[in-house]
């Protein structure tokens, strides 16, 4: 099946992050188009991401490139450098194993929505910059960085 009909993939909202870390991604939906269509090698996901809310919390991959295209709104990209206005056409990429962690906040008065794309790697950790959590692809749970459970 090529044609993936988006109004028929399921919409989640918020994040799986525990409750400790999920309040800045409560109102983010995320449509996994990759999982719609049987991809298995890279995901894609549509994120609509309403003024206020966060992409994620500021991460890194250890195994996993993500790329992200901003199809409306706008939105800040919050990296180690410091911050970087994205709009509808901009694109930005983050190379596995940098350890610049990353994130986008929709701080306009307007839903955001935008494609990410990301490897999927079964090997990847992804370590939280700015909380004390990480995650392995592995087994999906989310650890404080000594691994110890939340």
């Amino acid at each position: 099946m090529p044609k993936i009909d988006i109004a028929h993939v399921p919409q989640e909202q918020g994040s799986g992050y525990p409750s400790l870390y999920d309040r800045p991604l409560a109102e983010r939906i995320r449509q996994r188009l990759g999982d719609a269509c049987g991809l298995r090698d890279f995901g894609i996901n549509l994120i609509h991401l309403p003024p206020g809310n966060w992409s994620s919390r500021r991460h890194w991959h250890s195994h996993e490139d993500e790329f992200v295209y901003v199809l409306q709104g706008e939105l800040v990209l919050i990296e180690d450098e410091g911050e970087t206005l994205l709009r509808a056409g901009d694109c930005a990429a983050f190379p596995k194993g940098t350890g610049n962690g990353h994130h986008m906040i929709n701080r306009s008065a307007h839903i955001a929505v935008y494609l990410e794309a990301g490897s999927r790697v079964y090997e990847d950790m992804t370590t939280c910059s700015d909380v004390d959590m990480k995650s392995a692809n592995a087994d999906g749970r989310f650890v404080r960085k000594d691994g110890t459970d939340i």
